[in-house]
């Protein structure tokens, strides 16, 4: 890697990876980009497979990545939505066990990866970011707990609700400040409710007849996001 390249890695390293980047000192951060790594993916490329063995830390830096899990009649159940700049695939690796679900590109996006083998070997020097990854965990296990009771108990329409709240919230509006920046296909949005392609396209009606949001193929505009809101809380 020449001198021009290597400092355009780390511009991007430094900005993107900013909150590890800040408690890392110069010789960490030197063997960060000697085995940082960026790769392109293209829509619905699938970045690891379940049963997989993990090897890298894998973080999105730009476009959206989904987590998911197989089912029962090969239906996929999306467990989690991933959004520039976050951090995901790490968490087989500390529990010494192949991956129990996957990873692929809603869109074509663009993921860094870094070995866990040097992740680990930072961590036994550097407290603060051993308590990163704790944070993290922690942080995602709690989200998981309720998202778990959530799916498990709403009524359909509080669920569809609660996936399109979650939507916004992680990959906010277009400039007219209601389409949500993601565009789904019906599939996807029933496996990110836990439902029925066929009751999230009813739902939706629903949702549309109740003069909620605004429906235009992929595209979904929330008009009235207090009341989705209402419907999300009280399922």
């Amino acid at each position: 890697m020449n001198d021009t390249s290597r400092r355009a890695l780390e511009k991007v390293v430094s900005e993107d990876l900013a909150e590890i980047w800040s408690i890392l000192d110069g010789e960490e951060k030197r063997r960060i980009l000697d085995t940082f790594v960026l790769h392109n993916f293209k829509k619905n490329q699938i970045i690891y497979a379940e049963k997989e063995e993990p090897e890298y830390i894998w973080c999105l830096i730009k476009g959206k990545v989904k987590l998911y899990k197989d089912g029962i009649g090969g239906r996929a159940q999306i467990l989690r939505l991933i959004r520039p700049v976050q951090y995901f695939g790490y968490r087989a690796f500390f529990a010494k066990e192949p991956y129990v679900s996957s990873a692929a590109a809603f869109e074509q996006s663009v993921v860094g990866s870094i070995p866990m083998s040097l992740v680990c070997e930072l961590i036994q020097n550097n407290i603060n970011l051993a308590w990163f990854f704790i944070h993290e965990l922690s942080r995602n296990l709690g989200g998981s707990d309720t998202r778990i009771v959530n799916l498990t108990q709403k009524h359909i329409r509080g669920r569809l609700a609660e996936a399109l709240i979650a939507l916004k919230d992680s990959y906010g509006l277009e400039d007219d400040g209601s389409t949500l920046r993601i565009y789904m296909a019906r599939e996807d949005l029933a496996n990110l409710s836990n439902m029925t392609t066929s009751n999230a396209i009813r739902t939706l009606s629903a949702f549309v007849s109740e003069k909620i949001i605004v429906v235009d193929g992929r595209r979904i505009k929330i008009v009235n996001e207090p009341a989705l809101r209402k419907i999300s809380k009280f399922g």
